[in-house]
């Protein structure tokens, strides 16, 4: 019924330069499933934003890819609890409180902050007898252990509990670098939990494998980041992380937030997108990349008609809902004569240069409208010191603005998908595999509701979907599924 019903609400192939993706095909289909044998397992490593590290989507991805070739382990994650609300599919992460937390955006970017990783999340307790802990589901069973981190003179070290096994990791050395480590255990494991010891430990992401085959899709997202914030951790840590993960594919899935950002200027997300993309090919070496476009999504906000010069951000067709008023003018678009002071905003923002960016992008979600008292609260979707969109507050259906996707969002999925073409990295069309322009308001709308009430994120039900038809893209391409 569910899926009679998603099949109305948009069809079809979705998957450009596919050919990208033969390398990565060609493994899996060695891989079979899984086996009594030590076998690395086939890992996929997605970046992203929310509709990453909420893990609607990477997880059903997960869970349908695990039942057809065996369960490799849950994959790389941000050490510990990185803020509250944290959704940990398939694992439960717990930390005690002596933990500081930096991040690639939020309230955890700052000037002068410890080298970021892959995560986008760096932990450091500087006081003995710090714990992190983690608990997996018997479908996520693993035996090897990997903490990453960064040594130097006087780190401290982590004792590592695993079952029988007990090791204890020294970070001390004498000079500053990335590192990581590795602990393996002879059987299975569902619990592991480190303590630190004899110095400060900083720590930027760890991960529970199991080495009999199968496959790992691990998803690394950031409430509220753009692709720009993946720029600011450190191409040491993320190469050493990357050299010990040894992912045969990298899925690369922003998009939303720069969309809704207050001014989107196509010249200065190609830079950004295409530099990005390099910089992981020159870390990461002959790994395909898979860039998922923009999926549609909605907003009320009328300072977004014209986020994107050139944009489209007509209305959505509502019920008794009015007609939308044309946007403003576009503003002037930058030419190569302001391209000076665009790199020099771009510097800003990065914080390679001093001051704050007034323009920072805000984030594309929104909080849920209120509940009744009896109703229970759903779990946080944003960390402390998310910028999220705020609903407007409830006015006759007649009086409200129309529902519309920003006009960012569509220039921000045009240069996805031609510099997909120019640098031969494989695309897939979110929101035409959605069924186009407008349908998140039949998503959300949908019975079972299969998109939020803020026609950005997804339901479990509505990241199945997606998976599926993600799944059933790459699966026509290599015949797989037939």
């Amino acid at each position: 019924m569910l899926m009679a019903a998603a099949a109305a609400l948009g069809a079809g192939e979705g998957l450009s330069n596919g050919q990208v993706l033969n390398p990565f095909f060609a493994k899996l289909a060695r891989s079979g499933s899984a086996t009594p044998n030590k076998v690395r397992p086939l890992h996929i490593l997605q970046i992203g934003d929310s509709h990453t590290a909420g893990d609607m989507i990477s997880g059903a991805w997960r869970e349908a890819l695990q039942a057809r070739y065996g369960s490799g382990g849950r994959g790389v994650m941000a050490p510990g609890r990185p803020y509250d609300g944290y959704l940990t599919r398939g694992i439960t992460a717990a930390m005690s409180p002596e933990w500081s937390i930096a991040a690639d955006f939020g309230k955890g970017w700052s000037e002068g902050h410890p080298p970021l990783g892959i995560s986008a999340y760096t932990l450091t307790s500087r006081a003995a007898g710090a714990t992190m802990a983690l608990d997996a589901e018997p479908t996520e069973r693993f035996d090897r252990l990997v903490l990453c981190g960064m040594t130097g003179p006087g780190a401290g070290a982590v004792t590592v509990r695993m079952g029988d096994v007990s090791d204890r990791l020294s970070f001390s050395s004498a000079s500053a670098r990335p590192e990581c480590r590795t602990v393996t255990a002879p059987a299975a494991q569902t619990h592991v939990d480190i303590t630190t010891d004899g110095g400060p430990v900083t720590l930027t992401s760890w991960a529970t494998f199991y080495d009999h085959g199968g496959v790992v899709v691990s998803n690394l997202g950031v409430v509220g980041s753009q692709l720009v914030h993946f720029s600011r951790t450190d191409d040491s840590v993320v190469a050493e992380e990357l050299q010990t993960y040894d992912p045969d594919l990298i899925v690369i899935a922003f998009g939303t937030n720069e969309g809704f950002a207050p001014r989107v200027s196509s010249f200065e997300y190609e830079a950004i997108l295409r530099s990005q993309i390099g910089r992981i090919r020159r870390i990461a070496g002959n790994v395909p990349i898979l860039l998922l476009g923009a999926p549609d999504a909605l907003t009320r906000r009328s300072e977004l008609l014209a986020n994107g010069p050139g944009g489209d951000s007509s209305a959505c067709r509502e019920e008794n809902a009015p007609s939308i008023s044309p946007p403003p003018p576009p503003p002037t678009p930058i030419g190569g004569g302001n391209l000076a002071a665009a790199m020099a905003r771009l510097g800003t923002f990065l914080g390679v240069m001093p001051g704050a960016d007034p323009s920072l992008p805000a984030q594309a979600g929104t909080a849920q409208p209120a509940q009744p008292a009896a109703a229970p609260q759903p779990q946080a979707l944003y960390p402390p010191g998310a910028v999220v969109q705020k609903l407007p507050a409830r006015a006759p259906e007649g009086a409200r603005t129309p529902l519309f996707p920003p006009s960012g969002l569509s220039v921000v999925r045009d240069v996805q998908r031609r510099v997909a073409a120019s640098l031969h990295v494989a695309f897939w069309d979110w929101e035409g595999r959605m069924g186009g322009r407008c349908t998140a308001l039949r998503w959300t709308r949908a019975n079972p509701p299969l998109m939020r009430s803020d026609y950005v994120h997804y339901t479990k039900a509505g990241g199945k979907e997606i998976a599926d038809r993600l799944e059933a893209d790459l699966d026509r391409l290599t015949g797989a599924g037939r």
